[in-house]
């Protein structure tokens, strides 16, 4: 009841994440166009974040994906039947504003649960989970278009993934009844250097009070969010632009997936021992490199094997980070009231992945794709440098590595 929410539903958007692109040049998009439908899912979780945030502390967790999970079943049954192209990237809107929801709700129940011995690899878990529907999700579409032919094959797994998810919800146990809050020693809990209200203070309020750490570490979390989600968007749009077919593409994500899910406990296992930078900082210079890199094989006679190959170590550099934006969050966020926090974190981290496929939408429409792809790998450079920077001072030397 804890992980299978957040598993089923990533396992869903998983799938029809990689076919989003080829759906959308379908229904006459070009590739600049389908990058920018592609950030629809980035750009409705960063805005559902605060809802969410807001839906969690006030109704609960249970409730929220209750009816986050009926909305994204209307969001897949609009990128099955939409007639143009506009309607379908509203649904892929809607599939990501549904997102925030479901690892909101898990984030704060593990923040006020989990203690701070391991807390980094259940979070660690909680983002194999993500990463576990980005794993198996890509294959399963390739197995469904080979069988069926056709892209809605994958769109009617995703909707029998979140009636599995509503079904689940509605007859399972509650973890939030069941399972008994923990304060932690004070010697465990980790400063936030910000004043503690006597008050929960609401959303807006909560962002105010710890504006210095959100602009200073918020702004890192956000270069790395941002090179996530343009390895997300940028594979897909790049096999696209080799003229590759749907279930290749699918196979190549999926590839790269695998990697990343293989490697979400050990992401874990390194942030808990050796601290936070020592996950952060080897994953963006992995991403960047493998950005930086791939800008320049779009034209080689081995392009397409280097784009497989290129996207195997995005994948890794990505499995490596897995959890450490949830475990920053929650190292930062006030134990009594942890949802409004973690709502405004992820806000500012997703914001970053929302941006990316404007970028990369708005540098291929003026440049090209090559140059949208080595702009990513520049970001997240930055994003290694304000770690460095930042989080020594905003967490204890053995939380920060």
């Amino acid at each position: 009841m804890v992980y299978a929410p957040a598993v089923l539903y990533a396992l869903g958007e998983g799938a029809v994440m990689p076919l989003i692109p080829v759906m959308a040049t379908e229904l006459g998009a070009n590739v600049a166009t389908a990058a920018l439908v592609s950030s629809g899912l980035v750009v409705g979780q960063l805005c559902g974040n605060l809802p969410a945030g807001w839906a969690v502390a006030r109704f609960g967790e249970r409730y929220t994906m209750l009816g986050s999970a009926l909305l994204a079943v209307v969001g897949v049954l609009g990128l099955m039947l939409s007639p143009s192209l506009t309607l379908f990237a509203l649904s892929v809107f809607l599939l990501g504003f549904c997102a925030a929801s479901f690892f909101i709700a898990r984030h704060a129940f593990m923040t006020t649960r989990a203690p701070h011995a391991f807390r980094t690899r259940a979070l660690s878990l909680l983002g194999g989970s993500d990463r576990l529907g980005v794993f198996i999700g890509p294959f399963v579409a390739a197995a469904l278009i080979g069988v069926f032919g056709h892209e809605r094959s994958v769109a009617w797994f995703a909707i029998a993934c979140l009636v599995a998810l509503l079904l689940l919800l509605f007859f399972g146990p509650d973890p939030e009844k069941t399972t008994p809050r923990l304060s932690p020693p004070v010697t465990e809990r980790i400063p936030t250097h910000e004043p503690v209200p006597r008050q929960h203070p609401g959303v807006f309020a909560t962002m105010w009070q710890h504006r210095a750490v959100l602009i200073r570490l918020g702004g890192a979390a956000a270069a790395l969010s941002a090179v996530r989600s343009a390895r997300q968007t940028l594979l897909p749009i790049w096999g696209v632009s080799l003229h590759l077919d749907s279930q290749s593409i699918a196979v190549v994500v999926g590839i790269s997936g695998a990697i990343d899910f293989a490697l979400f406990y050990a992401s874990g296992q390194i942030m808990d021992r050796f601290g936070r930078l020592w996950a952060a900082i080897p994953a963006l210079v992995l991403m960047s490199g493998g950005f930086l890199a791939l800008s320049f094989t779009h034209d080689l006679p081995q392009a397409l094997i280097w784009f497989a190959a290129l996207g195997a170590v995005l994948g890794l550099g990505n499995g490596i980070s897995s959890g450490i934006l949830m475990t920053i969050g929650a190292d930062l966020a006030p134990q009594s009231s942890p949802a409004a926090f973690l709502g405004s974190w992820r806000t500012l981290a997703d914001a970053g992945g929302a941006l990316a496929p404007l970028l990369i939408s708005g540098i291929t429409a003026a440049a090209s794709l090559p140059v949208a792809c080595a702009g990513m790998g520049a970001i997240g450079i930055a994003g290694a440098l304000a770690f460095l920077r930042w989080m020594p001072r905003y967490l204890p030397r053995r939380a920060a590595g």
